[in-house]
C-alpha cells in the first residue's frame, strides 16, 4: 500500500472535464485507488464517487493506492490533482 497527501490545485482551469478525466486516469491502473478527505473515502474509479467527493482547489486529499502498479497510480493521480 502507498499513501501520499496532496493539496489540490485548480483542476478546473487545467482540464476541460476534470471529474471524467480523473476517473479515466484512475482506470488506466489495476491497483485500487482511494481518495480520502474529511472522513470521506471514495473509489477514484467511480465517476459518481468523484462527483460527490468534488476535489477542488485547496482541498487536502490523501491518495491511497494498493496493487501491482500502485506507485505508478499514485504518481499519476498526484500529477493530475496538483496539475503538473
Amino acid at each position: 500500500m502507498s499513501k501520499k497527501s496532496v493539496i489540490v490545485s485548480n483542476v478546473a482551469e487545467e482540464h476541460d472535464n476534470p471529474i471524467a478525466e480523473l476517473v479515466q486516469v484512475a482506470c488506466r491502473f489495476d491497483s485500487d485507488i482511494i481518495l480520502e478527505s474529511d472522513n470521506r473515502r471514495i473509489n477514484a474509479k467511480s465517476i459518481m464517487g468523484i462527483m460527490a467527493f468534488n476535489p477542488s482547489e485547496g482541498m487536502s486529499i490523501d491518495i491511497v493506492t494498493e496493487g501491482t502498479d500502485e506507485q505508478e497510480a499514485l504518481v499519476a493521480i498526484e500529477k493530475f490533482l496538483v496539475c503538473e
